[in-house]
Parts: structure tokens; sequence; C-alpha cells
């Protein structure tokens, strides 16, 4: 795995990310396979039998078979193409995320500075929406009524007091929500806010390193900010 900080040029990410490649190999291959094809035919004609030669059925299908060979690899170099084009631009994109938020599922919340942000999804109206915060230790600081909300997504922010307004330490807290809608439990999805710190590649997919030391695979983020 490698990792990319925010010092790296994009031209650096790239190399970094996706490694070194040679697009003459895929050629070459497909050209050596066709060159061996057409040599098997050639000896097949010029070893045949001259009193059973191959008719042209056998002809039209040895030439099918080199035709469909020849589009085969053709393909196999357009998708390889699509996809260097696809890793590079997915590569710069996870680079220029570096010291940006992104909202990914979770219930994981960052108080830094007196701040802390937080949100939920919800797939129907509510006419109550609570948040209940707690500490390391799983016990309950503080808790929120956001109201009456509707379906979508909802933000929250948290300043770090505790219920009996004491100013509570920096680190990581986490939250759970409970909504309802004439009595009837509303489904909830936890959305927890980082910022990217760093980028590493692993395999084919991307990882996002957050500032809370929690890491979310690039696929997984809901929305960059």
């Amino acid at each position: 795995m490698s990792t990319v900080n925010s010092t790296t040029s994009d031209a650096d990410v790239i190399k970094t990310l996706n490694g070194s490649s040679s697009k003459s190999s895929s050629s070459n291959k497909a050209q050596d396979l066709q060159n061996s094809f057409l040599t098997m035919l050639t000896t097949q004609l010029r070893n045949q039998d001259p009193l059973n030669p191959m008719d042209n059925s056998q002809m039209t299908t040895q030439l099918a078979q080199i035709s469909s060979l020849e589009g085969i690899q053709s393909l196999n170099t357009t998708l390889t193409s699509l996809l260097a084009s696809y890793n590079t631009s997915q590569a710069l994109q996870a680079a220029g995320a570096i010291g940006s938020q992104v909202l990914v599922s979770g219930n994981g919340l960052t108080l830094s500075k007196g701040a802390a942000q937080g949100g939920v999804t919800l797939p129907s109206a509510a006419d109550k929406v609570t948040v209940t915060i707690k500490n390391s230790a799983g016990k309950v600081v503080q808790t929120q009524e956001l109201g009456k909300q509707a379906a979508g997504t909802v933000a929250f922010q948290w300043d770090g007091k505790n219920a009996s307004g004491t100013q509570l330490a920096d680190g990581k807290y986490t939250f759970s929500v409970e909504a309802s809608s004439g009595g009837k439990v509303v489904t909830t999805s936890p959305i927890q806010v980082g910022t990217v710190s760093a980028v590493v590649k692993s395999g084919s997919s991307f990882v996002l390193e957050l500032s809370s030391g929690d890491t979310v695979a690039f696929s997984d983020v809901l929305q960059f900010m």
C-alpha cells in the first residue's frame, strides 16, 4: 500500500496510486496470438492432403476465428485503456479530497476545538428526532431534540457541552438517533463527518484516512463537502 499526503503532486499521485505500466505488452501479446494463429493456418494449408483439401467452409471458419481473435484483443485493449483512464481520474479525485470534509455512514462524533458535526438520513418525514451523544465509556453526556424533520439528510451540531453545561474535552464520541412519526418508529441511518488526511491505495480500491484515525473506502463516501 502507498500513502499520499497533501504535499504530493498530481503526477506523483498518479504514479504512486496506479503504478507504472506498459501499453506495449498488451499490444505485443495480441500480435503474438494473431501471428501464431496465422502460422498454424498456413501450416495446415501447406501440409494438407492434395486429394482431400480443406473446403471453403473450413477456410471460412478459420478466417472467422482469426477475425474474432482480433476483435477480442481490440476490445481488451480498449477496456484496459478505459480502466487506466478511470483509475487515473479516481486517483486525482481521491488526492484532491485531502484536507476536505466527507460524509460517510457511521455514528462517530469527533469533538475538536469545542465543536462537532453529525447527521442522520430519514427515509420518511418525522415529527420527533432525538440525538443522544455518548462518551468513549458509553455514558450519555448530552441529548438534542431536532424537532420535526422532512425526509432526507438532517445535520446537527454539538458545542461539546454536557447536560450540565460543562465543556467536555476534545476527542472521540458516538451518537445515536431515534425518530418517530405519529408514534411510529422511523428508521434512521447515522452519518458522521470526517476530514481526509491521507489517501491510500489498497489493491484496486482507494481508502481515505480521516484525521480521527478512522478509515473509509473511497467508494463509501456519501458526499464531499
